[in-house]
Order: C-alpha cells, then structure tokens, then sequence
C-alpha cells in the first residue's frame, strides 16, 4: 500500500536470511514458500525484485509470470526475473519441484557481470537448455545448492568465494542458453549509456535529443547504437520502457490513469491516454480490466 491506502506494487529490496552468506540464497519451492510464511509475505503476489532470481524447475509444472508474459515452466526450464522486472508465480509451488536463486546485484564480480551481460536488456520467456547445456547446468546448481547447504567447515570469507565461483560458472553457462541475451549489440557503449540514462531518468524525461544532448552524442548517433543493440529506434526504445511501466502500474496497483500518467512524466491525462491508446490500442483503463483477470492460487 502507498501512503494513501492505495495498492502499489510491491518491491522487494535483497534482505539475506539471519546466517545465510551475503549475496546469494538458494531455496527449493517448498523452502521458499516456508521463508515467505516466516515473513508473512504472500508468496503469490506479483512483485519488483532488486536481484536477480533465477528459477528452474526439476520436476512437475510450474506457471509463472513475467511482465505479462504467462509462462509454463516444464522440467529442465529456467526463468531468468532481473532488478527492477515485476514477476509473479501463479501456480502451487509445492505442486513442483525446483529451486530459486537469489542474487544481489553487487555479488557477481565484474568480469562475470561483463561476460554474462548481468546490464543487458532483460530478456523474456523461459530458457530451455539443449541436453549438454542442461547436464552443465544441472551439475553445477547441485554444487552450488550443496555449497549453500554444507555445515559451515570454512571460514565465512572462503565459503563466500566459493560461493561466489559457483555462481559465476552458472551464469556465464546460462547467459548463452538461446533466449538469454536480451540485447545483441550489449558491449556498444553508445547503447549501455543510453540505456542507463533511459532507466534513470525514463519518469521525467521522453525526448531523445535531451539524452543525446546529456551524453554528447548526436541523435542520429544514438539512434543507430540503438537500433543496432535493441532492434528499435532510440525514440521508440525510450517509448517502450515508458509503456512497460504505464502497465506495471495499471495492472499492479490501484493508481488511476492520470496519477500513472503524472508518475510517468507526463503534462496531462489527455496526453497520456493518447500514447497508450496508439500504442496498445485500447485506453489505459481498458487495458487495466482486460489484463486483470487471472488470481494466484
């Protein structure tokens, strides 16, 4: 709830359990429905992670959600949820098998960070190893979930750096699953700029000679780095992270159209419901009834 009584969405800093190493946990479905209880959180509401979450699932079905996009996670599929995406699990986890890791951004090592593309576009859709990718995957989570588990016989330094090699062979391995790689231009540095400026600055500001004049580039310049990375223009780029978060907030809380305008920068209602209704095609009201309509289990 915000100051007002009103829903918000819900955000979710990364808090480590009382013992846990810093940085990284790892939890099956059932310990993670058992943490959230401990919390009195509802392990089914739609939530904005600051951390990576990385979820497969070993065995059964499980449902889940990413920005609006409803997937059915099978065994040997993994989800990929990034700092600052709104997902949701929407089916019985105790109904699976599987395991959740979870990440503080700070954790992974630049070099990691670098080669894995941990600031590249976030991607979507669950990734689906081929058979030698998945034994990789598979016999490095078992060491990683054994690492996590194991009787505290090292120092808290060593086991944090074991944990911390761990994790990285396991993202740089899933970092090039088919579907991870949410951008194919992510070491352009005109783009990553750009993209940076966009995530701080996307609420107040939508014109791209401002961000070009801001990171002394010219528009054309940007334009091209853009299209080359994201596969659209700089003005439509900034316009779909716009819209992104138009929907987050129309789906998520109870802010009317015009107060998610205002907090998405712009000058009016009019303006606002103009955007969203040439690019979704329906107004933001409707897009909100039309989108609500499925509930957790």
């Amino acid at each position: 709830m915000d100051t007002n009584g009103q829903r918000d969405v819900t955000e979710v800093p990364y808090i480590p359990s009382v013992g846990a190493p810093p940085g990284v946990e790892v939890f099956d479905f059932r310990a993670l429905v058992a943490r959230a209880a401990s919390h009195d959180v509802d392990p089914y509401s739609p939530v904005r992670v600051a951390f990576h979450e990385l979820i497969t699932v070993r065995g059964g079905v499980l449902r889940y959600a990413l920005d609006f996009a409803d997937e059915e996670l099978s065994e040997g599929a993994w989800m990929w949820a990034r700092p600052g995406q709104i997902h949701q699990f929407r089916s019985d986890l105790t109904a699976a098998d599987g395991v959740v890791i979870m990440v503080d951004p700070g954790f992974v090592g630049a070099a990691t960070a670098e080669a894995a593309g941990l600031d590249r576009c976030p991607g979507h859709g669950p990734l689906v190893p081929d058979a030698s990718a998945g034994a990789a995957l598979r016999g490095i989570l078992d060491l990683l979930e054994g690492e996590f588990r194991a009787a505290r016989d090292l120092p808290l330094e060593v086991r944090v750096e074991v944990l911390r090699h761990l994790l990285a062979a396991l993202l740089l391995r899933l970092s090039h699953v088919p579907g991870t790689r949410g951008d194919s231009a992510a070491g352009d540095e005109v783009f990553r700029r750009f993209r940076r400026a966009v995530e701080r600055d996307y609420t107040r500001n939508h014109r791209v000679e401002d961000y070009a004049k801001e990171l002394s580039y010219s528009v054309r310049t940007l334009t091209r780095a853009t299209k080359a990375a994201a596969g659209r223009g700089a003005k439509g780029y900034i316009d779909d992270r716009v819209l992104l978060e138009a929907k987050r907030l129309l789906v998520h809380t109870d802010l009317s159209a015009t107060a998610v305008g205002e907090r998405l920068g712009f000058p009016g209602a009019t303006v606002f419901t103009k955007f969203f209704r040439r690019r979704v095609g329906m107004t933001p009201g409707a897009f909100r009834t039309s989108a609500r309509g499925t509930s957790a289990p």
